[in-house]
């Protein structure tokens, strides 16, 4: 259990909602910076304005769809070696948030964060399968943590760090009660009232400046369900927890195993990634829907779920550039590519389902959604932030009970199977 400081008083603690505002701001224009440089970026070398790296790959030739990955991710890559070399005498802090709130004063790297997140844009916006919004929170928590260094005490630096990763996942992912949850969830494990306060606060702050930035609120996913509530649908969406609770574990391990193979080929950094991204283009001239991070591929999927041979297709050829992407090292999140694994393999076991069971492309987009909540909730082992994530993003609300003793069953099959979560190999890893 991690205690960042004791409750205090109603002044401190208005001083504490205040800089919490202050780093709300700071975070979701950190946020939206990084989200105007991708689309730039994406139209200068895509020459692409559709915001879609699906459609940017579909309107491109073979040979530049093939390659456009392995040149982003040997431009990142020899960024980061270069760096390294650079900086190879100088003592390193964390690049990481969560590294970073593990050390005792929560120092940052700022040089080389500032550096992995411009890695990490190289990657993304030349169609890597790795998350932009891992970058985003990263650019958000190192503007909390520069604010805070300068303007508060060093014993609360932890604190505004967790604000921070809080209110840049609200701003990426729309989601500030599951944003919040995050912190609470994942990186400490469990908060105490004055410390969840000012977290909840950055969050909302963000979202809301995020919509005033992006022209008004709006859903991170357009979905509709219609489909009854009884013992059946429950039924299949508690088998989905169960599902996932097998296949979390198994998600988790092939990515350490894919980071072992790249590995043991002892490239230097430049093509390591460069052949990571070489994998993406390969496999992208089979499906283009592999590049990116999977969003424009969920949206088409939750609006009309295709057939189950289409879904596995694409669901083998994606599961393979991740791998690829994550395994490579490319700087970026796996949170979103997380969320398209789940709703593959909810919308495979629906499929399967659909044979003997009515509304079929309904129970599709059902088992789709309690998917993309329970493979988070296996790999994360964070039940109620992955429960609460899928109803903000979506807008179904209706379906939180389902969802919410889904996830629970899925985070509790998955600790069973393996101890620790994406996190905490990441950690781990990064050590």
């Amino acid at each position: 259990m991690h205690r960042l400081h004791a409750y205090p008083d109603i002044q401190a603690m208005f001083r504490r909602l205040l800089i919490a505002s202050v780093v709300g701001i700071l975070a979701a224009l950190a946020v939206a910076l990084f989200r105007h440089s991708m689309f730039v970026l994406e139209g200068w070398l895509l020459s692409n304005d559709s915001r879609s790296l699906v459609n940017a790959a579909a309107s491109l030739t073979g040979w530049r769809r093939a390659l456009t990955p392995a040149l982003g991710g040997l431009a990142a890559g020899l960024l980061l070696w270069g760096w390294q070399r650079y900086t190879r005498q100088r003592p390193h802090a964390p690049t990481d948030y969560m590294e970073a709130l593990e050390t005792e004063d929560g120092r940052f790297d700022y040089g080389a964060s500032l550096v992995k997140s411009l890695a990490s844009l190289l990657v993304v916006v030349s169609g890597s399968a790795i998350g932009r919004e891992g970058a985003m929170i990263l650019l958000a928590t190192l503007a909390a943590s520069f604010f805070a260094q300068r303007f508060t005490p060093k014993t609360e630096w932890k604190l505004w760090i967790a604000c921070g990763a809080a209110a840049g996942m609200a701003s990426a992912y729309h989601a500030p009660l599951a944003g919040s949850l995050f912190i609470a969830e994942i990186l400490f494990g469990t908060l105490m009232l004055a410390s969840l306060g000012p977290v909840v606060v950055s969050a909302v702050i963000a979202l809301l400046l995020t919509n005033l930035l992006s022209g008004g609120p709006e859903l991170l996913y357009n979905v509709h369900v219609d489909i009854p509530r009884g013992a059946a649908t429950y039924g299949l969406m508690l088998a989905t927890g169960l599902v996932a609770g097998l296949c979390g574990p198994l998600f988790v391990w092939m990515m350490g195993f894919s980071h072992q193979l790249f590995l043991r080929l002892k490239l230097s950094p430049p093509w390591q990634l460069s052949l990571g991204g070489l994998i993406v283009g390969l496999l992208s001239l089979l499906t283009p829907a592999v590049w990116g991070n999977g969003y424009s591929v969920v949206q088409s999927y939750l609006t009309a779920p295709p057939l189950m041979a289409a879904i596995g297709g694409v669901f083998i050829c994606k599961l393979l550039a991740v791998l690829s992407s994550s395994g490579s090292g490319a700087p970026g999140g796996v949170f979103t590519p997380t969320l398209f694994v789940g709703m593959a393999v909810g919308m495979l076991f629906a499929r399967m389902w659909g044979v003997w069971l009515p509304d079929g492309s309904e129970l599709a987009i059902l088992l789709g959604l309690t998917g993309m909540a329970t493979l988070l909730a296996a790999t994360t082992h964070a039940p109620i932030m992955s429960t609460l994530m899928i109803c903000e993003m979506t807008g179904q609300y209706s379906l939180l009970p389902g969802l919410l003793i889904s996830s629970v069953v899925a985070s509790v099959l998955s600790r069973t199977l393996r101890q620790d979560s994406i996190y905490r190999q990441h950690v781990a890893e990064h050590r």
